[in-house]
């Protein structure tokens, strides 16, 4: 197996920041599933698309909890370039790509990268981290970080 990434030592970047790149409407009342793109700040090459709910004023007003999203996510990461890994964790825990809010205080919806190492493999998780409890709604996407060997003549 031959690693197809490059291992390079840089200061942090910056937290990665979402493009939305689509945006779908769900139903009459203006609810819609919105899918961003969201660029490992760590890893060059690799993209992750999100898509989650995105609750509309006609909804709250509805049905109240004024101030919150659905915790529900998809996510799925591709390589998009060549791969460089810069200065990752590199621990079980791993470390967040990105977040952002989905509630006043209390909810935040996470694209988490974990190395796997023995096996060359970028894990990138998106959940929820709320204050009260914790959400069992999660989504999960790999990149391999192997080239395929070619195949013989």
């Amino acid at each position: 197996m031959v690693l197809a990434a490059t291992i390079a030592t840089a200061a942090p970047s910056p937290a990665a920041r979402a493009e939305q790149v689509g945006e779908i409407g769900v139903d009459w009342a203006g609810n819609d599933i919105v899918i961003e793109a969201v660029r490992d700040p760590e890893v060059q090459g690799v993209t992750c698309h999100i898509a989650y709910f995105d609750r509309s004023l006609i909804d709250r007003l509805a049905n109240g909890n004024w101030f919150e999203d659905p915790s529900n996510s998809s996510i799925a990461c591709r390589q998009t370039g060549p791969i460089t890994i810069g200065d990752i964790d590199r621990s079980e825990d791993g470390e967040d790509v990105f977040r952002t809010s989905r509630s006043i205080i209390l909810k935040t919806l996470r694209i988490k990268r974990i190395f796997d190492e023995p096996n060359q493999t970028l894990i990138y998780v998106a959940h929820a981290r709320e204050l009260t409890q914790g959400s069992a709604k999660v989504s999960m996407s790999t990149v391999p970080l192997y080239a395929p060997v070619p195949a013989a003549d």
